[in-house]
């Protein structure tokens, strides 16, 4: 079982960084052979999209086919979004114009936020109401939003409020175990060819 997890801040440090790691770490320890990647997207490394991604332009195929063939690999995804000014990162949102069914359709996703206050919601609508139509990612019914972000899951475990963080780390771990069986069967759906089709490549 593979996780790719996207962590979405174009910050570099960033609490969402810190977050993605901590999945991550947690991934790898709680299943023996299960694997877990994180493709960040701090500095921004995508250009934004163009049409020359529809016609093979060479520049974007050198930028487009590493990511593909991670998200390719995957069983399951993890989208972390920090919350800017109520909204999700540009470079995220631009990330999902280059996502296709091909990497990510009828593949389970788990929506993470992060706010520097007691946020954090805006994101979790944001990405469930746009980013999915013609991708096809499906994300899971559970989401976690992790608030007063800088406090929670320190490495060192450091925080001023100890309640808080063990429910955080507590919460994530759980909502990990419900995205891996919704990989286990969604794996299946795929396999089935039922979400293959020509004639309809576009959500409505």
């Amino acid at each position: 079982m593979k996780t790719v997890i996207i962590s979405g801040s174009h910050r570099d440090p960033s609490q969402s960084h810190k977050v993605a790691s901590h999945i991550r770490d947690l991934i790898q320890d709680k299943t023996p052979g299960d694997e877990a990647e994180i493709f960040a997207l701090a500095n921004n490394p995508l250009p934004l999209w163009d049409q020359g991604v529809w016609e093979g332009d060479p520049e974007w195929q050198r930028h487009l086919n590493p990511l593909r063939a991670l998200l390719q690999s995957s069983d399951a995804l993890v989208v972390v979004s920090p919350e800017w000014h109520g909204q999700v990162p540009a470079g995220l949102k631009n990330f999902f114009l280059f996502c296709s069914s091909k990497e990510v359709g009828h593949k389970p996703a788990l929506i993470v936020t992060v706010s520097a206050g007691a946020g954090g919601a805006y994101p979790v609508a944001e990405l469930r109401m746009s980013s999915y139509k013609n991708n096809r990612i499906c994300y899971i019914p559970e989401q976690v939003i992790v608030r007063h972000a800088e406090d929670m899951l320190n490495p060192d475990g450091a925080t001023k409020d100890p309640e808080a963080d063990l429910y955080i780390r507590e919460r994530i771990d759980w909502a990990l175990g419900v995205l891996r069986e919704y990989a286990v069967a969604l794996s299946r759906v795929r396999a089935s060819g039922a979400t293959e089709t020509e004639k309809f490549r576009n959500g409505m």
